[in-house]
């Protein structure tokens, strides 16, 4: 598989314009499988079309049961300067939910661990309104964070997919649906609580100290171009085309060592692009560039945008600021459903 992504880069070397990357980000599936030469075989490969921005940032995406003293050693010898820790919780409850092969005290050892080994840039994953949890559990789990200075967190409501063994158990009655009302409340009080203890809330799901957001994330959320390699990952060019790997890796690596790209893609429309700038962008503590909306798209969505917009300014449920159009934190936790309510059906 290595060679197939080396081999991947080469053909793909010429589709980003800027040769000056910000972010590389190993993730997707489980990352951390690779040994520490062939995380540094890649990055070399990715060396030789491009050159690294001075705060350039490095992640890999890991399970903390994947987080051995070995593999950690291993990786400190890399250029990776940030992990992205699926944590999920401090709770063994909570993780059999979830079906994820770690307990909680592997949970809190990896990170321990991932420092003692240098790595101060750290992300984790936590999950709330698991129906194996309440608001004092939530409570612990984001003590427990600040407990262990983790500097960035990434925080999602508990979903249940269709065709996994949650659905299956909220079916059959074995546990709870999600409530969204306790939702609400746990979202809302680790909002504040983040904050008293020095966290910038700067997208909904996403908290970080100062000096440590997401250059990555960044990327996607203020539509810069973005080039995925490997299986299933998807590329964008910053305008109107977006791209993605076929998921099947036999048919993928077989592709690739011919000399064929493995992908398919779409072009955006304008409709496409104008509800993607909302949906992202209400997402933001950046909100949404009014000038850029307004250059960017014809005068009959501008004029829908600004219609629709008018009946929320008045409810209270979108602001102004400084040319931007931003939703309140205090109404974050519907903002996907204010967002498209603005939409070009």
């Amino acid at each position: 598989m290595v060679a197939a992504l080396k081999k991947e880069i080469f053909l793909r070397k010429n589709e980003l314009e800027d040769k000056t990357l910000k972010s590389l980000y190993f993730g997707g599936g489980t990352p951390s499988v690779l040994s520490g030469d062939e995380i540094r075989s890649l990055i070399d490969e990715v060396l030789r079309y491009y050159t690294f921005d001075p705060n350039m940032e490095i992640t890999l995406e890991a399970n903390p049961d994947d987080l051995t003293e070995i593999f950690l050693r291993d990786l400190a010898g890399t250029a990776v300067n940030r992990l992205s820790i699926g944590t999920q919780s401090f709770f063994d409850e909570d993780l059999r939910l979830m079906n994820r092969a770690h307990n909680a005290s592997e949970a809190e050892g990896s990170i321990k661990r991932a420092q003692d080994h240098g790595f101060e840039n750290i992300s984790i994953d936590l999950i709330y309104g698991s129906p194996t949890s309440n608001l004092e559990i939530w409570k612990e789990n984001l003590k427990q964070t600040i407990k262990l200075q983790v500097p960035h967190i990434s925080s999602y409501a508990l979903t249940v997919e269709p065709k996994t063994a949650l659905e299956n158990w909220v079916k059959n009655k074995k546990v709870s649906a999600p409530a969204e009302e306790e939702q609400n409340e746990e979202f809302y009080y680790m909002c504040g609580f983040l904050q008293e203890n020095g966290f910038e809330h700067y997208e909904i799901s996403n908290f970080a100290k100062p000096g440590f957001h997401s250059r990555h994330n960044a990327a996607y959320w203020q539509y810069e171009p973005y080039l995925g390699i490997g299986p299933s990952a998807h590329s964008y060019d910053g305008r109107s085309i977006r791209s993605w790997n076929i998921a099947n890796n036999p048919l993928y690596v077989k592709s690739i060592e011919a000399g064929r790209l493995a992908l398919e893609s779409e072009v955006l429309s304008e409709k496409d692009r104008f509800n993607e700038m909302l949906m992202i962008g209400l997402r933001t503590v950046w909100g949404v560039n009014l000038n850029k909306l307004t250059e960017d798209f014809s005068e009959s969505l501008v004029s829908h945008f600004q219609k629709e917009t008018a009946k929320k300014l008045n409810t209270g449920v979108l602001i102004i600021d400084d040319n931007r159009l931003k939703i309140p934190e205090s109404h974050w936790f519907m903002a996907d459903g204010i967002a498209s309510d603005l939409f070009m059906i």
